[in-house]
């Protein structure tokens, strides 16, 4: 990582979609400084949430200079701000089949706001949520307590007292391909990871609309999932493995 770079992770979350939601917003600046940012709605949307966790992060650092190194779990965000968004201008803010772009509002202000800054100096990093990585798990616990209006105590300090070993990032932060099930599309709601990990399936987890399931084959796991934004699904290649997975979503091993 360049010394001198400016470290952002942002996430968002709805439970429910649509449905209260919230989003979370880590910043590390060169000198080691961390702030944290958060809010939520009443009634919102999962991609909107992840939309507005990365406007907000640009917002706070529009008046710092600096290249942005900004760390997310949601390819809608990364592959609407990198591709699409450009396409969709050129068409007068229409999609290839002539229909209206769903959040165009957000949209445009975070294309507005990635403009504002000098050419190429963001640069837009995928990392697979709930696997343990520092950043996006704080992140993502920021934007659960908003959307469930739990009290979240925001930091804003130096780097040396805060806990968490934010700048612990994996090597590989390229968008993987794509191997979701077929209907969530570019939604962006599918989180968790592909069900077709390395190693022989002891179980596949499925969370929809907040409620954990086990299931014995792909077929099933995949029935639940497809279409269903904000859903999450993996693969469990043990029982440990299973009760790991879980616990990574905040639920126990007897809750499936």
């Amino acid at each position: 990582m360049n010394a001198q770079q400016i470290v952002v992770f942002t996430d968002g979350a709805a439970k429910r979609n649509p449905g209260p939601g919230g989003w979370g917003v880590v910043i590390v600046t060169p000198d080691r400084h961390v702030t944290e940012l958060g809010g939520g709605s009443p009634l919102t949307t999962n991609n909107k949430m992840e939309l507005t966790g990365a406007i907000q992060a640009l917002t706070h650092l529009r008046d710092v200079p600096g290249p942005l190194s900004v760390h997310t779990d949601s390819t809608y965000v990364i592959q609407g701000i990198e591709q699409w968004v450009h396409n969709w201008k050129r068409r007068g803010w229409k999609t290839a089949t002539g229909g209206e772009v769903m959040n165009r509002e957000y949209w445009e202000e975070l294309s507005g706001l990635t403009a504002a800054r000098p050419l190429r100096s963001i640069a837009w990093h995928y990392v697979r949520g709930h696997t343990g990585i520092p950043g996006n798990e704080r992140v993502d616990e920021i934007a659960d307590g908003f959307a469930v209006q739990s009290r979240v105590t925001l930091y804003d300090g130096p780097l040396a007292d805060y806990g968490i070993e934010v700048l612990d990032i994996p090597d590989d932060t390229s968008v993987p391909a794509r191997s979701t099930p077929a209907g969530s599309g570019t939604s962006g709601g599918t989180r968790g990871g592909s069900a077709r990990s390395k190693g022989p399936a002891y179980s596949y987890l499925s969370v929809v609309d907040g409620t954990p399931m086990r299931h014995s084959t792909w077929a099933d796991c995949e029935r639940r999932v497809s279409g269903r934004s904000g859903a999450k699904f993996k693969k469990a290649t043990s029982e440990a493995d299973q009760a790991a997975i879980l616990r990574s979503w905040r639920f126990e091993p007897g809750d499936v």
